[in-house]
Protein backbone atom coordinates (compact mmCIF):
# COMPACT_ATOMS: atom_id res chain seq x y z
CA UNK A 1 0.00 0.00 0.00
CA UNK A 2 1.49 3.35 -0.98
CA UNK A 3 1.52 6.21 1.49
CA UNK A 4 -0.12 9.45 0.32
CA UNK A 5 1.92 12.58 -0.31
CA UNK A 6 2.49 14.69 2.82
CA UNK A 7 1.63 18.40 2.69
CA UNK A 8 2.29 21.10 5.27
CA UNK A 9 -0.48 23.71 5.13
CA UNK A 10 1.74 26.52 6.36
CA UNK A 11 4.25 29.03 5.05
CA UNK A 12 5.99 29.30 8.44
CA UNK A 13 9.74 28.68 8.05
CA UNK A 14 9.81 27.44 11.66
CA UNK A 15 7.17 24.78 11.04
CA UNK A 16 8.98 23.75 7.87
CA UNK A 17 12.26 23.37 9.78
CA UNK A 18 10.55 21.32 12.49
CA UNK A 19 8.87 18.98 10.01
CA UNK A 20 12.20 18.50 8.20
CA UNK A 21 13.55 16.96 11.43
CA UNK A 22 11.37 13.91 10.81
CA UNK A 23 13.18 13.17 7.54
CA UNK A 24 9.98 12.63 5.54
CA UNK A 25 9.54 14.31 2.13
CA UNK A 26 6.73 16.86 2.07
CA UNK A 27 5.33 19.76 0.11
CA UNK A 28 4.26 23.19 1.33
CA UNK A 29 0.99 24.84 0.32
CA UNK A 30 -0.24 28.16 1.72
CA UNK A 31 -3.66 27.66 3.34
CA UNK A 32 -4.98 31.26 3.01
CA UNK A 33 -7.40 31.10 5.95
CA UNK A 34 -8.90 34.00 7.91
CA UNK A 35 -7.42 33.67 11.41
CA UNK A 36 -9.89 35.96 13.19
CA UNK A 37 -11.15 34.39 16.44
CA UNK A 38 -14.89 33.85 16.74
CA UNK A 39 -16.86 35.69 19.41
CA UNK A 40 -16.66 33.96 22.83
CA UNK A 41 -14.32 31.29 21.45
CA UNK A 42 -11.79 29.90 23.93
CA UNK A 43 -8.11 30.12 22.84
CA UNK A 44 -7.75 26.36 22.52
CA UNK A 45 -10.95 26.23 20.44
CA UNK A 46 -9.60 28.91 18.10
CA UNK A 47 -6.33 27.01 17.64
CA UNK A 48 -8.12 23.71 16.89
CA UNK A 49 -10.63 25.30 14.51
CA UNK A 50 -7.93 27.14 12.56
CA UNK A 51 -5.63 24.11 12.31
CA UNK A 52 -8.51 22.10 10.87
CA UNK A 53 -9.57 24.95 8.56
CA UNK A 54 -6.04 25.27 7.17
CA UNK A 55 -5.85 21.54 6.45
CA UNK A 56 -9.31 21.56 4.84
CA UNK A 57 -8.42 24.56 2.64
CA UNK A 58 -5.37 22.78 1.27
CA UNK A 59 -7.30 19.50 0.81
CA UNK A 60 -9.24 21.17 -2.00
CA UNK A 61 -5.94 21.50 -3.91
CA UNK A 62 -4.45 18.15 -2.84
CA UNK A 63 -7.39 15.70 -2.61
CA UNK A 64 -5.22 12.58 -2.18
CA UNK A 65 -2.71 13.95 0.38
CA UNK A 66 -2.10 13.75 4.09
CA UNK A 67 -2.32 17.38 5.14
CA UNK A 68 -0.88 18.94 8.29
CA UNK A 69 -2.63 22.06 9.54
CA UNK A 70 -1.32 24.01 12.55
CA UNK A 71 -2.22 27.05 14.54
CA UNK A 72 -1.08 28.66 17.78
CA UNK A 73 -2.99 30.99 20.05
CA UNK A 74 -1.50 32.79 23.02
CA UNK A 75 -3.61 33.82 26.00
CA UNK A 76 -3.00 35.87 29.13
CA UNK A 77 -5.44 35.59 32.02
CA UNK A 78 -7.95 33.97 29.67
CA UNK A 79 -7.84 36.70 27.00
CA UNK A 80 -6.49 35.86 23.55
CA UNK A 81 -3.43 37.74 22.37
CA UNK A 82 -3.54 38.34 18.64
CA UNK A 83 -0.44 38.38 16.47
CA UNK A 84 0.81 41.92 17.10
CA UNK A 85 1.66 42.91 13.47
CA UNK A 86 3.21 46.21 14.68
CA UNK A 87 6.02 47.26 16.98
CA UNK A 88 3.61 49.17 19.23
CA UNK A 89 1.27 46.19 19.69
CA UNK A 90 4.17 43.81 20.37
CA UNK A 91 5.58 46.23 22.94
CA UNK A 92 2.20 46.41 24.73
CA UNK A 93 1.83 42.61 24.72
CA UNK A 94 5.26 42.06 26.24
CA UNK A 95 4.62 44.75 28.85
CA UNK A 96 1.38 42.97 29.81
CA UNK A 97 3.09 39.58 30.06
CA UNK A 98 6.20 40.55 32.03
CA UNK A 99 6.34 38.68 35.31
CA UNK A 100 3.19 36.70 34.40
CA UNK A 101 2.35 33.29 33.04
CA UNK A 102 0.81 33.07 29.59
CA UNK A 103 -0.66 30.03 27.90
CA UNK A 104 0.25 29.03 24.37
CA UNK A 105 -2.17 26.58 22.72
CA UNK A 106 -0.72 24.85 19.68
CA UNK A 107 -3.08 22.77 17.58
CA UNK A 108 -2.07 20.22 14.98
CA UNK A 109 -4.51 18.61 12.58
CA UNK A 110 -3.70 15.71 10.26
CA UNK A 111 -6.31 15.36 7.54
CA UNK A 112 -6.33 12.42 5.15
CA UNK A 113 -7.92 14.23 2.22
CA UNK A 114 -8.72 10.96 0.41
CA UNK A 115 -10.65 9.36 3.30
CA UNK A 116 -11.71 12.43 5.29
CA UNK A 117 -10.15 10.98 8.43
CA UNK A 118 -9.22 13.91 10.69
CA UNK A 119 -7.05 13.86 13.82
CA UNK A 120 -6.68 16.98 15.98
CA UNK A 121 -4.75 17.65 19.17
CA UNK A 122 -4.19 20.86 21.10
CA UNK A 123 -0.99 20.99 23.14
CA UNK A 124 -0.89 23.60 25.93
CA UNK A 125 2.34 25.23 27.12
CA UNK A 126 2.64 27.46 30.17
CA UNK A 127 5.22 30.21 29.73
CA UNK A 128 6.33 32.45 32.58
CA UNK A 129 7.89 35.68 31.34
CA UNK A 130 10.73 37.45 33.08
CA UNK A 131 10.19 40.88 34.64
CA UNK A 132 11.67 42.82 31.76
CA UNK A 133 12.25 46.56 31.67
CA UNK A 134 10.83 48.66 28.86
CA UNK A 135 14.38 49.06 27.55
CA UNK A 136 14.86 45.26 27.43
CA UNK A 137 11.56 44.83 25.60
CA UNK A 138 12.49 47.53 23.08
CA UNK A 139 15.93 45.96 22.58
CA UNK A 140 14.41 42.54 22.00
CA UNK A 141 11.86 43.87 19.50
CA UNK A 142 14.55 45.78 17.59
CA UNK A 143 16.60 42.59 17.22
CA UNK A 144 13.89 39.98 16.63
CA UNK A 145 10.84 41.81 15.20
CA UNK A 146 8.38 39.02 16.14
CA UNK A 147 5.37 40.84 14.72
CA UNK A 148 3.76 37.75 13.20
CA UNK A 149 4.21 35.52 16.26
CA UNK A 150 1.55 34.67 18.82
CA UNK A 151 2.48 36.44 22.04
CA UNK A 152 5.19 38.56 20.38
CA UNK A 153 7.97 36.11 21.27
CA UNK A 154 9.98 33.77 19.03
CA UNK A 155 11.11 31.12 21.50
CA UNK A 156 13.13 29.44 18.75
CA UNK A 157 15.30 32.56 18.65
CA UNK A 158 16.19 35.37 21.04
CA UNK A 159 12.68 35.19 22.53
CA UNK A 160 13.93 32.40 24.79
CA UNK A 161 15.70 35.14 26.80
CA UNK A 162 12.29 36.60 27.71
CA UNK A 163 11.23 33.38 29.43
CA UNK A 164 11.81 32.49 33.05
CA UNK A 165 10.22 29.03 32.87
CA UNK A 166 7.98 26.92 30.71
CA UNK A 167 5.97 23.77 31.14
CA UNK A 168 4.45 21.53 28.47
CA UNK A 169 4.42 17.99 27.17
CA UNK A 170 5.96 18.75 23.76
CA UNK A 171 8.84 21.26 23.51
CA UNK A 172 8.31 21.64 19.76
CA UNK A 173 4.70 22.76 20.25
CA UNK A 174 5.82 26.13 21.56
CA UNK A 175 7.70 26.75 18.30
CA UNK A 176 4.56 25.89 16.36
CA UNK A 177 4.42 22.19 15.42
CA UNK A 178 3.81 19.50 18.07
CA UNK A 179 6.07 16.78 16.70
CA UNK A 180 5.31 14.19 19.39
CA UNK A 181 1.58 14.31 18.60
CA UNK A 182 2.24 14.44 14.85
CA UNK A 183 4.39 11.28 14.90
CA UNK A 184 1.47 9.39 16.48
CA UNK A 185 -1.00 10.85 13.97
CA UNK A 186 1.20 9.86 11.03
CA UNK A 187 1.51 6.32 12.42
CA UNK A 188 -2.29 6.12 12.60
CA UNK A 189 -2.32 6.84 8.84
CA UNK A 190 0.28 4.16 8.11
CA UNK A 191 3.29 6.47 7.90
CA UNK A 192 6.02 5.31 10.28
CA UNK A 193 8.70 7.91 10.95
CA UNK A 194 11.26 5.37 12.21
Amino acid sequence: MSVPQLVLASTSPYRRELLERLGIPFFIVAPNVDETPLRDELPEQTAARLAQAKAAAVAKQRPQALIIGCDQVAALEGAQLDKPHTHENAFKQLQLMRGKTAMFYTAVCLLNAATGNTQIQVIPNQVRFRRLSDAQIANYLAKEQPYHCAGSAKTEGLGIALIEAMRGEDPWALIGLPLIALVDMLKNEGLEVV
